[in-house]
This record gives C-alpha cells, structure tokens and sequence, in this order.
C-alpha cells in the first residue's frame, strides 16, 4: 500500500503525515501551530495562543460532575526547516525521505487533536478536554516553562510522548549537573620544580577525586531493578597531553546526576561533598578543590495515586495492548508538570503515555509504525472513557 492510499483510508495518519510534513524545529512552530488552530477553528473547538505561541485547546465538559483531564505533546521536532516528505514502506513504517520524520512528537500531537476531533462530535459525557501544545522541547522546554499553568483546570495530565506503545511512565528521573574544579597554588617547571612539596599537580588531583567518586547507577528499585538514581561522568580537563613540562594548575571535571527520587539524589550529593571535603583535607595547602551542583530539570517523582494508572491499565488490556507501567532514567515535559500547579492550587500529577511505536527519534532513520498509532488511538477513546465512567 501506498501513503496516499493509507491517507485516504486512515483519517489519523493522514492528519498525522500532514503535521509531519509541516516543518518544525524548535523555536519556528508557527505553521504547525496555525494549522493546529485552523483545524480546531473549522470544527469550532476553543483553540488560542498563549503569550509564547503555545497552543491550549479546551473542549468544556458535558457533565460538570466529573474531572477534566489534559493531554500534553510538543510540536517542535530534532531537524531542520527543509521539506518533509512522508512514505510509507513494506513492513507498515512511515519515514521521511532523506530526513528526521519528526513522529518525536508529532505522533502525539496527531492522536492528542485526532481525539478532540472526535470528543467534540461525540455525546459522551465527560468533565472536559484540555490540551497543550507546546513550543521548543527538544532544545530547552521553554514552551512549558513558560506556559501559565495556573490557567490549568486538570489535576492529572498524560504527556504523549513515549517512544512505545501501551507505556505509563508514572516517574522520571532529575538532570543536575556536578562540576568539579581543582585550583593548585603553585605551579611550575616539570623538571626544576618537581622536588617541591610546596607543588601539586591538578591533573593529579582531580584523577583522586574522580578515582573516589560514585560512578553509575548509585540507587535502583529492590523489586523492579529499575535505575532510581545515576552519576556518570561526562568528561575531565586538565593540562594539554602534548606538553609535559607543566606542573598544572587547574582541572575541571563533570557529571551528570539524574534521580526520579529527591531523597536519593540528596543522598547522592552529600556522599559526593563528602568525598571532595576529604581529598580537600588530603591537599590542604596545595590544592583547592570545589564542586557544584545546577539542577536543569527538577525529578518527576512517582504520586500516591494509583487511580490514573489503573484505569490505563484496564482500557490498554481492553483493546488488546499490553500494559508498561514504570518509570523512566530521562527527562520530559513530564517534570515540568509534576512541580507545578492548576487553577484549584492542587499539585498536577503527570504520566509519560507512549500511543505509537517510534524508532530510531532524532536522525533520518526514524519511523514510527501507523497501526500502532491507530491502535494508540484505541486506548486513548477507551481510557477517556474509563475515566469519565
């Protein structure tokens, strides 16, 4: 079968190849946005732009006795403004030719609208849609940041943005990064000096520090296995390896720490100023050494409430998904939510929801499977309306 055949067939993945076709890296959205407004507008669904040419689109409830909830997707995608041509190939994957096809996260985007295409037609009563479309994900998640969520109705958010179908991601971990920097107070010749004891070497020292230091996973769950808190080292400078005369002076060092559990990661921290306050002792009066922590995106710690998860449960199962419940070791839109709150001052509570089987994100190889998108498109109706039961 052909794309234009599969188009005719599947409202879906038409809508779908036509956002992906719709160039967008991050920070230039406008087309994406103005055609996801074009559409709502055609089927008078409330759609508008925020102060940063984020989307929010609001369907009111039919029942003002049940909850709304909101649906979360990005419409930035990793490439450049250049065509975007899709084609479907023999084994039911759609790629682009030559390019990233951007299914990071127009694939959500495509389900996210396609439903509220569908909501606002149907007479299922409900307590209300929101949906956000955000700006620029991929290189700072500005479009989030920036976004007023007090203007949010919905406690519980699903951010459409995992890779795989039928996964509930119900936390995920921090990115902070740990600098380390070694100052010497003296420094000096290779051969003249080197008797000093007066001198130390800082590329010396920072090979003790990173010698003593955690490296890889310092915390995983006893009964999943999976990975709750990480250090791992990105890279160390100190001196040049072509000149060898030098007694170095200064070294640098740094990591990245990523934790789904604040507890740990603090755990984690503290063993580390231990370990550089002993070394420092070690030096002292030759050497001064530093580190330094800047958190760049909070953890999304796993809630108490375990209603939202057990109703993705029962509605994947239904349509004959199977079920992934669990957490993730990366960062999403996901942390931004779980540290904010809506309108009723309640703390949101997000999940990464996976609707589609994305392969290869980020380069010219990505492709995303159209009858796992059709069949996201199940659980989510089926999951609405669980919800709104």
């Amino acid at each position: 079968m052909k794309i234009e055949e599969l188009r005719k067939e599947n409202g879906l993945i038409d809508l779908f190849c036509t956002l992906a076709e719709i160039p967008s890296p991050s920070l230039k959205e406008h087309n994406v946005a103005n055609y996801i407004k074009s559409v709502c507008d055609s089927n008078n669904i409330h759609c508008e732009f925020d102060s940063y040419n984020n989307v929010y689109i609001y369907i009111p409830p039919t029942d003002g006795n049940k909850d709304p909830i909101l649906l979360s997707s990005h419409m930035d995608v990793i490439g450049d403004d250049s065509p975007v041509k899709t084609y479907l190939d023999d084994e039911g994957l759609i790629h682009a030719e030559g390019r990233t096809l951007g299914a990071d996260d127009k694939a959500g985007v495509a389900n996210a609208l396609y439903f509220a295409l569908y909501l606002a037609k149907s007479d299922l009563k409900h307590g209300g849609l929101e949906i956000i479309f955000t700006r620029d994900e991929e290189s700072g998640m500005s479009g989030i940041k920036n976004f007023d969520k007090s203007k949010i109705k919905s406690k519980y958010a699903l951010v459409l943005d995992s890779d795989s179908l039928g996964q509930f991601m119900t936390s995920g971990a921090s990115y902070t990064l740990a600098t380390i920097d070694v100052e010497t107070f003296k420094g000096g010749h290779s051969g003249i000096d080197i008797g000093d004891p007066k001198r130390e070497n800082a590329a010396k020292v920072i090979a003790d520090v990173v010698s003593d230091l955690p490296q890889g996973v310092f915390y995983s769950d006893p009964e999943t296995h999976q990975v709750i808190t990480s250090c791992n080292i990105g890279g160390i400078s100190a001196g040049n390896v072509d000149v060898t005369n030098i007694i170095n002076q200064h070294a640098k060092a740094t990591y990245s720490i990523r934790s789904s559990s604040r507890d740990k990661e603090k755990e984690l921290k503290d063993l580390m100023q231990t370990i550089v306050d002993g070394i420092n002792d070690d030096y002292k009066g030759l050497a001064k050494i530093t580190i330094t922590f800047k958190e760049h995106i909070p953890p999304f710690e796993k809630g108490w409430d375990n209603f939202v998860p057990q109703i993705f449960e029962c509605a994947a199962k239904a349509v004959g998904v199977t079920p992934e419940i669990g957490s993730f070791h990366a960062g999403a839109e996901t942390h931004i939510y779980a540290n904010s709150y809506n309108s009723k001052n309640e703390k949101i509570l997000p999940f990464l929801v996976g609707l589609a089987d994305v392969h290869n994100m980020h380069c010219k190889e990505e492709n995303v499977c159209y009858k796992s998108m059709i069949k996201g498109q199940e659980v989510l109706r089926k999951f609405f309306e669980e919800f709104n039961k």
